[in-house]
């Protein structure tokens, strides 16, 4: 059956079913994002056979069934003989021979996308502990998608292949609110290709909010994190704003707040923040 979940989603799910077979206790870990109201399970990792491989779970059907309606984990200890599921997946789930079967969903705004398998060929007891990594490994995995969507939605505010506008004063701003919440998203996540896009947006924002032609820039480079600071600075945000916002120690922003302003040669913030924008670093 074809589906159009995006590469960057399979990834996501690879990644977390490799991990949930890395830090829990079950033998067989599987799961599957959720594309035109059902579970595609694409990435299988600790199986005998090949019986799960493509297997499509749609609402309230099976275990993951009722996991993606209900967004809840279900659990059953017995699978052949589990009552309140339905048994449309016997073939798939038996064929492997598990025996014991954990579902947990991937749940972000009250949406499931996705759901995450572990299974075991023998009955296994689920206790919080041993629950615990799948749990983990799912609200993980709703961040990063929770990043994605805002990610996707600010590219879609501002398309790197748009020309530039005129902006008021108030557009100015939101733009200038954008660039600061996508430097502190950039600095919260590891995957390559959503970090690359962010680089690519973030240049198309500054030249979007920069009125200082090309030649008349001052020549200034800051390190990623300074370049953090000071766009949070830019918004009117405290130290313990910043701090919050970054995940940083209040002494290290002062501390990165000092050097951006050293670099800049601003006695204040407020003058660090025009020469930054003098010199195209900020919108």
């Amino acid at each position: 059956m074809a589906y159009s979940s995006s590469p960057n989603d399979l990834a996501l799910i690879s990644r977390a079913v490799q991990d949930l077979a890395r830090r829990s206790r079950f033998p067989v870990t599987f799961g599957g994002v959720a594309d035109d109201g059902a579970i595609h399970v694409t990435s299988i990792v600790g199986a005998r056979s090949r019986s799960i491989q493509g297997l499509v779970v749609h609402p309230q059907r099976g275990l993951g069934g009722r996991a993606l309606v209900e967004g809840r984990p279900q659990l059953a200890l017995d699978y052949r003989t589990a009552r309140g599921i339905t048994h449309d997946y016997d073939r798939a789930i038996l064929g492997e021979g598990l025996v014991t079967l954990f579902a947990v969903p991937v749940v972000t705004g009250g949406r499931t996308r996705g759901v995450l398998y572990c299974g075991s060929w023998g009955q296994s007891a689920v206790d919080a502990e041993v629950a615990k990594p799948a749990l983990k490994i799912a609200g993980e995995l709703a961040t990063e998608f929770r990043i994605r969507d805002e990610v996707e939605r600010r590219l879609a505010v501002a398309r790197p292949d748009v020309a530039a506008p005129m902006l008021d004063s108030s557009a100015r701003e939101e733009l200038r609110e954008s660039f600061a919440q996508l430097r502190a998203i950039a600095a919260s996540i590891t995957d390559p290709a959503i970090r690359s896009r962010i680089t690519e947006v973030q240049q198309r924002l500054t030249s979007l909010g920069s009125p200082t032609p090309e030649g008349e820039k001052l020549d200034v480079r800051l390190s990623p994190r300074e370049l953090d600071v000071l766009s949070c600075a830019a918004l009117g945000s405290t130290n313990a704003e910043i701090s919050e916002q970054l995940g940083l120690r209040e002494t290290t922003v002062k501390s990165y707040l000092a050097t951006a302003m050293s670099k800049l040669s601003a006695s204040t913030r407020h003058a660090a923040v025009a020469n930054a924008r003098r010199a195209g670093l900020l919108p």
